[in-house]
């Protein structure tokens, strides 16, 4: 899935859809791709390597693993270039 850099901001004042990634203070944040259940929480790159690209788009590693309020699984996978790709 191709991801979407939004505006950067603040996240739930800037909405992000899934898909969407940005910038606030520094610290980058994301919407992935929806899951089996169709979640997709929004989470924090703080603890990533991130690469910003000539143009706007982004670079993760490691891998993302988002965990959902219940705390299962609720995506892994990877960040480049922009392209979400699930494991």
């Amino acid at each position: 899935m191709q991801g979407r850099r939004v505006p950067d901001g603040e996240p739930g004042v800037v909405p992000y859809e899934p898909g969407d990634y940005g910038r606030y203070h520094g610290v980058w944040y994301f919407r992935p791709p929806a899951n089996a259940r169709g979640e997709a929480y929004l989470g924090s790159l703080a603890a990533h390597t991130v690469v910003e690209h000539e143009n706007g788009t982004i670079t993760v590693s490691p891998s993302i693993l988002l965990r959902g309020l219940d705390h299962e699984e609720s995506w892994h996978g990877w960040l480049e270039r922009g392209v979400w790709r699930a494991c």
